[in-house]
């Protein structure tokens, strides 16, 4: 009897946001080693990037770091991703999904997670930039917090310190506007923003899990 109820379980039961499996999870893997940018690879202004006290360093001028490692061919679709990030006062950054490596430039494809507790922009820490952007500021700058990013189909969960702040789904035959027709979801990779020399983030203990579990 406890096996078929358990079976029942597995096939049809979802526990909140998330559908309930039976599956063994798979493992975090960590995309950053904590001393090296090895497995990462950056185009233009590459000095905007560098490792200190086991911390990705982002601090200059626009570009972009993409994972490069081998984790998954440095292509996911569906994923949990998970990040440990201080900003300093002012900061502004992000982290890409579902992107592909770009030598400049703003990153075409994928989607953006906003990282801005104080700086100008009024979207804030979480935000699905551009396409549900967060107005709240739910972190501290000079603190560390956790940003985790759930991808499973077209669902999308950002979470800053366990608290979901944006569950977006996207529609089916969805429309961007011109420049934007890559912001879709779709596979690829993930990418740190370097967005100014003004803006000083730290990232460490940068993990991923595949899905299905």
């Amino acid at each position: 009897m406890k096996k078929s109820i358990i079976a029942f379980l597995c096939i049809g039961a979802s526990v909140g946001l998330y559908a309930f499996t039976c599956a063994p999870k798979t493992k975090w893997v960590y995309l950053f080693d904590g001393k090296t940018l090895n497995g990462w690879k950056v185009g233009t202004n590459a000095s905007s990037f560098s490792v200190d006290s086991g911390r990705i360093v982002v601090k200059g001028p626009v570009a972009h770091l993409f994972y490069d490692g081998p984790n998954h061919e440095h292509d996911f679709k569906n994923f949990e991703f998970e990040a440990e990030v201080m900003t300093k006062p002012g900061a502004n950054s992000g982290i890409y999904f579902h992107t592909a490596y770009q030598e400049s430039g703003w990153p075409e494809k994928g989607y953006e997670v906003q990282v801005n507790n104080s700086q100008s922009d009024w979207r804030r820490t979480g935000s699905l930039y551009n396409i549900q952007d967060v107005k709240e500021v739910y972190v501290k700058d000079n603190e560390w917090f956790t940003e985790y990013i759930r991808v499973e189909g077209k669902h999308v969960i950002i979470k800053i310190n366990d608290k979901i702040v944006v569950d977006y789904t996207e529609p089916a035959n969805v429309e961007r506007s011109k420049g934007q027709e890559k912001r879709l979801i779709s596979s690829g990779t993930f990418a740190l923003q370097a967005h100014d020399p003004n803006s000083v983030v730290y990232y460490r203990n940068i993990r991923t899990r595949l899905i299905p579990w």
